[in-house]
Order: structure tokens, then C-alpha cells, then sequence
């Protein structure tokens, strides 16, 4: 799957150092991630393993640059029920996030037959609610949260979107 700018493709264990560099080393990404900032290149290696293992059965991928070629990110989808799908995850720095969430919706409108998408933000993740929006979400409840590595709560906003139309 592409865009002008992005790649989303599986994993491949090389794209370990580009995704220690550009994404599990900065703590600015894990802020409202349900995942740890590793700590250091042993680490990464051992978590790109983990990370090819899990997208084996899993419908997740890493964003790639493609003018650089470098893993700079990574996205998913998870069917919820019968031909509704909720994101597993978007983690990226800033610029490519609209490009990747309408990737996703595309993909699960056209490839996976798709009629309803779910997209989720921690409260306070203004720019992710902004990207939400942007896409043509509607909010649609807030649930309590405890993060499982900080042990603190959280809410949770939930939004939707009917994928009929143009995406």
C-alpha cells in the first residue's frame, strides 16, 4: 500500500536501526502509546523480532519514507466485527498522518470489504483528535483507561466513520 509520500509494508529484521532511530527510542512517540521507549540497540533488535513475529498474523505494518526508503513509523487495522475495523495502532511523527489514515480506510474499504472504521486517541492527544476529524470521524464516546506499563488511567475518545463514499 502507498501514497505519494509513504510505503506501508511488513517488517523486515534490517529495519531494526531506522525504527529504534525514528520511533521506539523517542519517548515524544511513546507519550500516548501503549508501548515502552527502548532503551538502546539490543533491545531494538530484540523487539523487531517480536515485531516480525506479530505481523505474521496480524494485519499491521511498518510506514516507510519513500524517498528514503527508511522505516519511520507503523500502522494497522483490526476487524472488531463483521465488516467493521478499528485501528492497531498509528505511530509516526508528524506530517504523514492523514496520508496513512486514509491509506487504512481505503484499504479496509476496497481490500478487506470494509463498511465501518473505528479510530481511537487519548484525550489528550490534540493532534490526533485534529486528525481524526480531519478525516471525516465522528466522535462517538470516551472510555476510562489504565495505561498497562504506567499504571495510570486515562480516557480514551472513540471515533467512527461509515466507509460508503469517497475516502
Amino acid at each position: 500500500m502507498e501514497t505519494a509520500d509513504i510505503v506501508l509494508r511488513k517488517a523486515r529484521f534490517q529495519d531494526w536501526q531506522a525504527m529504534y532511530e525514528n520511533v521506539w527510542s523517542r519517548p515524544e512517540t511513546a507519550r500516548y502509546m501503549q508501548w515502552r521507549v527502548t532503551k538502546n540497540r539490543e533491545e531494538a533488535r530484540e523487539r523487531m523480532k517480536r515485531t516480525l513475529a506479530y505481523q505474521k498474523t496480524h494485519d499491521t505494518y511498518l510506514v516507510c519514507e519513500k524517498r528514503t526508503g527508511q522505516a519511520i513509523g507503523f500502522a494497522g487495522v483490526a476487524e472488531i466485527a463483521p465488516h467493521v475495523y478499528q485501528d492497531a495502532s498509528i505511530a509516526i511523527g508528524p506530517g504523514y498522518g492523514k496520508q496513512i489514515l486514509t491509506l487504512l480506510l481505503e484499504y479496509c474499504a476496497g481490500t478487506l470489504g470494509g463498511e465501518e472504521f473505528y479510530y481511537s486517541t487519548r484525550a489528550e492527544n490534540a493532534a490526533s483528535k485534529a486528525l481524526a476529524l480531519s478525516c471525516g470521524f465522528t466522535y462517538r464516546h470516551t472510555e476510562k483507561k489504565r495505561d498497562p506499563h504506567r499504571g495510570e488511567t486515562y480516557e480514551l475518545e472513540v471515533y467512527s466513520r461509515k466507509l460508503t463514499g469517497k475516502i
